[in-house]
């Protein structure tokens, strides 16, 4: 049995009447009323036991963007059902609305739409679904739980989307337009054109010229169907935040625009997520669906408060990639941990593979290096300052020992990432 406001609203009334009348009789009189209005609507609700209620929606959706779920709720008795049903979701999956009244004829149905709009990544599992059915006075009714389980995945939002154009343009007109006339470690052979004033002679094709009577150069483009081995770490550094979002999500924007980017142009693009362990781990996935599996694994990811082991990642790199490859490590430029983790194993790395650095650089460091206006300002300006010294140092030692690096904000990381990529591609050094 469940009471309403209204119940309430009545027994107010009826203290009211009471303390006018002033006599036991009036008392009595008044409680009856109010045991039989209750009573009365307690009998004549319909049924909770008998309803069919389930959940259906999307299984998966962006942060930042909504979602629905839908109730379904089946009354398979003869009476209407007038009601309240509570569709129950934890407050981060900004479910609204929370409650919605309810009118179904006895063997009739209705569907409830529930809009969630989360505020993080992750699973979001919601059980129960509460119905409470009310009387003809709206005084007291019935009430209960049924289950009705369904679990919605918010992926990672995916807002470095927006320059995917314009570095799929880029790939054209390097795939189309570019041609080499020197043989790279990443290219292959792609046509043959009659030698011109100026073209290297290394590049002549003497057996075909013979054949033509006439002198024919190769040209070489980007080869494809390479392999790119994205390592995203997870540790301690990925939980700073920077413009007001941890490392880890802006790697992760990063991640998926290159993992994009790689795909439209032919090659493979695996992914390891670590810190101390393996967290995630997506391998061998077809070209199709290379970033439906990115995002699902990304989004179940969370930093965790642990140094990296470097050791480990490089491990888990060298067990899938056999051959030559682009390593992309996703980490933080922290001097400290660069030198006492990445520095001894980088050899091990760049010695097989191309490895290329991307960090999140943090755009107050800047504005703090340019203040001059007070005592205060001067002292965070030196700060910054001997900040971005041990950053750029730290790049420079990273360079010497065959390692790419590209430090920029949150905002420019992932076009930034793809233009590096992009800039290997067309030299021919994948």
């Amino acid at each position: 049995m469940t009471l309403t406001g209204r119940a309430a609203l009545l027994a107010l009334t009826g203290a009211l009447v009471v303390a006018v009348l002033g006599t036991g009789i009036a008392l009595l009189a008044v409680n009856a009323v109010i045991v039989l209005a209750l009573g009365g609507d307690v009998i004549l609700a319909a049924s909770v036991r008998q309803l069919q209620v389930s959940r259906s929606g999307d299984a998966q959706i962006h942060l930042g963007q909504p979602g629905t779920a839908t109730v379904t709720v089946v009354n398979p008795g003869r009476r209407r059902l007038r009601g309240v049903v509570r569709d129950g979701w934890q407050p981060s999956a900004g479910a609204r609305p929370g409650r919605t009244r309810i009118d179904v004829a006895g063997g009739g149905r209705a569907r409830l739409t529930t809009t969630l709009t989360p505020q993080r990544r992750g699973d979001f599992s919601a059980r129960l679904v509460t119905v409470r059915s009310l009387g003809p006075l709206g005084l007291a009714g019935r009430q209960r739980s049924v289950p009705a389980p369904l679990t919605v995945r918010v992926l990672p939002p995916f807002l470095s989307r927006k320059h995917l154009p314009e570095k799929l343009a880029t790939l054209r007109e390097l795939d189309g337009q570019h041609k080499s006339m020197i043989r790279g470690q990443g290219s292959e052979f792609d046509s043959l054109r009659a030698y011109v004033l100026g073209d290297d002679v290394r590049s002549i094709d003497w057996r075909s010229s013979a054949r033509r009577a006439d002198v024919v150069v190769r040209t070489w483009r980007p080869e494809r169907d390479r392999r790119i081995v994205i390592v995203l770490d997870t540790g301690r550094t990925s939980a700073g935040r920077v413009g007001g979002i941890p490392r880890l999500d802006a790697s992760m924007d990063a991640a998926l625009l290159l993992a994009a980017l790689a795909t439209r142009a032919g090659d493979r693009v695996d992914l390891i997520a670590a810190d101390r362990r393996v967290r995630a781990r997506v391998v061998g996935a077809g070209r199709g669906a290379v970033l439906a599996s990115f995002t699902s694994e990304l989004a179940l990811l969370e930093p965790d408060l642990v140094e990296s082991d470097i050791a480990l990642m490089t491990a888990a790199v060298l067990s899938i990639a056999r051959q030559r490859c682009l390593v992309v490590l996703l980490t933080d430029l922290n001097p400290a941990a660069i030198e006492q983790g990445l520095l001894p194993h980088v050899h091990l790395l760049s010695s097989k593979h191309q490895v290329l650095l991307a960090a999140v650089a943090d755009p107050r460091v800047a504005e703090m290096a340019a203040g001059r206006g007070d005592a205060a300002a001067v002292y965070e300006a030196a700060a910054a300052v001997t900040a971005q010294a041990g950053r750029t140092h730290i790049g420079a030692l990273l360079r010497r020992n065959g390692v790419e690096v590209v430090d920029a904000p949150p905002d420019r990381l992932p076009p930034a990432l793809a233009d590096a990529y992009l800039s290997l591609k067309a030299a021919g050094r994948l």
